[in-house]
């Protein structure tokens, strides 16, 4: 990798920039993203963020966590940014589904988004450097490299990732997008840099726990210790962020 693309994506969310812009493509327009930690203060590994699902506690009804993120993010039925043209073309930076056991027919419901890979093959089969993840464990796409080529979306096992075909306006400060390029769930980056829980988790905190996976101390990590969490996929050595109790 050149300097030149790793000072980019080490720069990514550095500053918040709230009223400038930067053009990505012809009419396209994307805001800088904030990171609230101070520059002094950079993102670390000593971190290793994640989410934990008890799917238990998930009912087949409730999209609590979905209309958070799209309020949150200005996607889906939460953005008044974009029209589209087929309802195939919508955005899924985080959705419900069924898993049925075709034995005994047990079903169940959860919550499937970016799994924030350890080893994330979005990662590896990038060609400008876009997809990236953070030293924290945060898996995002820099939309200021990103040139739709989606490789990522083909490489990941989660079907995680969104592409925008429609033209959007106005889209939101903490959540840059456009036309031509990858988006997927940045587990709220811009709140877990200041200090915040990501969207999903506020909106079903029964169901839903954020954490330091790094952290012994932390919540998330007693429970994992105490009660367990699978990997979806584990098989494929991913070491994802996102863990799962129930199934």
């Amino acid at each position: 990798m050149n300097n030149n693309t790793d000072k980019a994506r080490r720069n990514f969310m550095s500053k918040l920039v709230a009223a400038a812009g930067v053009a990505v493509a012809p009419g396209v327009i994307l805001h800088q993203v904030a990171q609230a930690k101070p520059a002094d203060q950079p993102v670390s590994s000593k971190n290793r963020w994640g989410i934990l699902v008890n799917t238990d506690k998930c009912a087949s009804n409730c999209n609590d966590c979905v209309t958070a993120c799209e309020n949150e993010n200005g996607w889906g039925s939460g953005s008044d940014n974009e029209q589209l043209s087929s309802p195939l073309q919508k955005s899924q930076w985080i959705r419900k589904v069924k898993l049925t056991d075709n034995q005994t027919g047990h079903v169940q419901s959860l919550p499937l988004m970016c799994q924030h890979c350890e080893n994330p093959p979005c990662v590896d089969v990038c060609p400008t450097g876009a997809s990236m993840k953070r030293a924290d464990g945060i898996v995002l796409v820099d939309k200021h490299i990103c040139i739709g080529c989606r490789y990522c979306m083909m490489a990941c096992p989660y079907k995680a990732r969104s592409f925008i075909h429609e033209e959007i306006h106005n889209q939101r400060v903490n959540a840059p997008r456009g036309i031509g390029t990858v988006e997927a769930c940045t587990m709220c980056v811009v709140r877990v840099d200041n200090d915040q829980t990501p969207a999903c988790v506020e909106a079903c905190e029964s169901a839903l726990m954020f954490g330091d996976l790094n952290d012994p101390g932390s919540r998330i990590s007693i429970e994992l210790k105490k009660n367990g969490g699978e990997q979806i996929r584990a098989d494929l050595g991913l070491n994802t962020g996102v863990r799962y109790q129930g199934i």
